[in-house]
């Protein structure tokens, strides 16, 4: 199982599934990220957490611990 935390910068990968429960995969789901949507990883923090994403035309910065609720292929 690949998440979007293992995806490169500067890669695509799209969403296949998202874990989770409760209020965690609502929030997830609130931000754009669904099953089926691109996500392009545009860079990642200094320390590597947070990572900012592309998805759906906006600019949106994930924890790696959020990202790795976030099946891709």
């Amino acid at each position: 199982m690949k998440t979007l935390k293992d995806v490169s910068i500067g890669k695509t990968a799209k969403v296949i599934k998202l874990h989770g429960e409760g209020p965690v995969r609502r929030r997830i789901m609130d931000m754009g990220i669904t099953k089926g949507v691109e996500v392009y990883v545009r860079k990642a923090a200094p320390l590597g957490d947070p990572i900012e994403i592309f998805v759906r035309g906006y600019e949106l910065t994930i924890r790696k611990e959020d990202a790795l609720l976030i099946e891709v292929e």
